[in-house]
């Protein structure tokens, strides 16, 4: 090959097609890697403005910003040299089918389970995480949930593909135990008398330490392995402006950060990030704190499962 296409890219506007720069396999079962980034472009079962379907590939293309690094701050090691990441692409279904999609995921996520690899997931609305649970749960059992959000999606009035019903669906069929899950970051009306998780909404959230709030964390799910799902509009629209059901009064993207990375010491078996709508960013600020709190992600798994 000619030395010309033959050069590592480290430039942050060319050849932003995946995931920090990671190898794109086409056969990600087959290939060895600790952690695979599975893009779910699906937005059927939003409720407000749509667009998430187009979260993933702008989640790719500002974590490019991220890949020059090397030694992530604040982090000590190279993600990189310590956990092989590869980019399993994008689901692929057919358009408007949202029992297919359901099922494909599933599907995927329980094989890229099977093969020994820990997923980190793009949503796509916040519906992909119930298929991603059902997956999960066949490997891991029962879970706990750290869920980061300005709604508790526990709703039982939508449809059977509808963002807000996931979290309604999944202590019923034994996927998660609310108890021993955490809700960060709510500030929209729910049943408080019958809800069964543990919530810390935003003004809580907002007042109360880092320290504080990982401490509550830590002593709900302890011993269980968790699955951690991270709706972006946790986030204040100030800080993520790009999603499709904004709600003022959220948490900042400093205060977030400096939360997940006091949670080193607990059992987390899977990941997403989801609701980016791309369509209603600005200069990519939500893309790029979506990117950066999956990179977080990646850097608490790496933690727990490498000498680091």
């Amino acid at each position: 090959m000619s030395d010309i296409f033959n050069q590592v890219d480290n430039s942050i506007y060319s050849n932003a097609m995946t995931f920090l720069r990671v190898p794109l396999v086409m056969d990600p079962i087959a290939a060895e890697a600790d952690i695979a980034v599975l893009g779910l472009p699906f937005d059927i079962a939003t409720s407000g403005r749509s667009g998430a379907r187009m979260g993933p590939t702008a989640i790719r293309q500002a974590s490019i910003n991220l890949a020059w690094e090397g030694k992530h701050f604040p982090w000590k090691f190279n993600l990189l040299k310590k956990s092989k990441v590869i980019d399993a692409g994008d689901l692929v279904y057919s358009t408007g089918d949202a029992a297919e999609f359901t099922q494909k995921v599933e599907k995927a996520a329980t094989q890229l389970l099977a093969s020994g690899k820990t997923l980190v997931s793009l949503g796509g609305d916040h519906f992909v995480t119930l298929p991603l649970l059902r997956a999960h749960h066949q490997k891991f059992g029962e879970m706990a949930l750290i869920h980061f959000d300005a709604h508790t999606d526990t709703y039982d009035n939508g449809s059977a593909y509808d963002h807000g019903t996931m979290f309604y669906h999944a202590p019923n069929e034994g996927l998660i135990d609310p108890q021993k899950s955490v809700q960060i970051g709510i500030r929209t009306v729910f049943n408080e008398a019958n809800h069964g998780f543990n919530v810390i909404d935003a003004p809580q959230a907002n007042d109360m330490s880092v320290e504080q709030i990982s401490t509550l964390i830590k002593e709900k799910v302890q011993g269980m392995p968790v699955y951690v799902t991270f709706d972006i509009d946790c986030l204040d629209p100030a800080f993520a402006p790009g999603t499709g059901t904004p709600v003022c009064g959220g948490l900042s993207t400093d205060k977030i950060l400096k939360i997940l990375r006091t949670l080193t010491d607990i059992n987390i078996v899977g990941m997403d990030v989801v609701e980016v709508a791309p369509a209603y960013d600005n200069s990519e600020i939500t893309a790029l704190a979506a990117a950066t709190i999956a990179l977080e992600l990646m850097h608490l798994w790496t933690v727990q499962n490498k000498q680091v």
